[in-house]
């Protein structure tokens, strides 16, 4: 699917959208976005600029043939990795991307998306610090989490930001496609926050706030006693398969 023909009005208002201070998604520069322009670019937040404030001339144009390739590498000094993100601007002038920007051209290389939104919402960190991080990715206790997050998220071991968060990323997702046959719609990174991906920013929107909410559901639940209840196996499958929650995701951009 192509990417929004105005791709970077889209990653403003998406950025500005999950920077937005009353969701607790993401203060001072916490967090990052991109979009695919084409097969060859994207645009990506440049490093240490503001979700709630991004302009124009804080995202950067990067190649996809120069991050890539830094997938395959066992290992790489700070300093080149430093210099493959200068070289992948298409414009020599424009700031640097985002030491993550290798994980968000792994992404927008999946097919059918084109937005990336990571942000570090509280309530869902306050689970990915906790030994429930990995039973959150795996379970879900609502139908809407299910229509906007999938049936389940990727979840990540720490990993420290920049190439080798690309490359665990990668490693995770690959797993996810072999079990669902598609992309996940959540990236959870423990300790670390969490990574929405869609065909279009409304999508990468919903999913985030949705985790949101879930996890404050869940933290809720635990506390009014224990294990929360969750969804069963079959039930998250017949609420992903029903074609009226098909249609809801249509409906919402998803």
């Amino acid at each position: 699917m192509a990417a929004s023909p105005n791709p970077l009005h889209r990653l403003l208002d998406l950025s500005h959208q999950l920077g937005r201070e009353d969701r607790r998604l993401a203060i001072l520069g916490e967090g990052n976005t991109s979009v695919r322009v084409s097969i060859d670019t994207f645009l990506v937040k440049a490093s240490g600029s503001n979700l709630a404030t991004l302009s124009d001339a804080s995202v950067t144009e990067c190649n996809f043939s120069a991050l890539l390739p830094l997938l395959g590498k066992k290992s790489m000094p700070d300093a080149e990795i430093d210099r493959a993100l200068l070289a992948s601007r298409l414009n020599a002038d424009a700031k640097k991307p985002s030491v993550e920007a290798i994980f968000h051209a792994y992404l927008l290389a999946l097919p059918g998306v084109n937005y990336v939104g990571h942000t570090h919402p509280i309530a869902v960190n306050r689970l990915l610090c906790s030994k429930h991080a990995r039973t959150f990715a795996q379970r879900r206790l609502f139908p809407d989490e299910i229509v906007c997050c999938g049936v389940e998220s990727v979840f990540v071991p720490y990993t420290d930001p920049g190439l080798k968060l690309a490359q665990a990323i990668r490693t995770a997702v690959v797993a996810c496609i072999k079990r669902l046959a598609r992309p996940p719609r959540v990236i959870l990174l423990e300790n670390h926050g969490l990574i929405a991906l869609g065909a279009t920013s409304q999508a990468v929107l919903a999913a985030t706030l949705m985790a949101a909410k879930a996890a404050e559901i869940f933290i809720g639940a635990a506390a009014a006693g224990g294990q929360p209840h969750f969804l069963s196996a079959a039930q998250v499958a017949r609420i992903a398969g029903r074609p009226d929650e098909h249609y809801r995701q249509q409906a919402l951009g998803l």
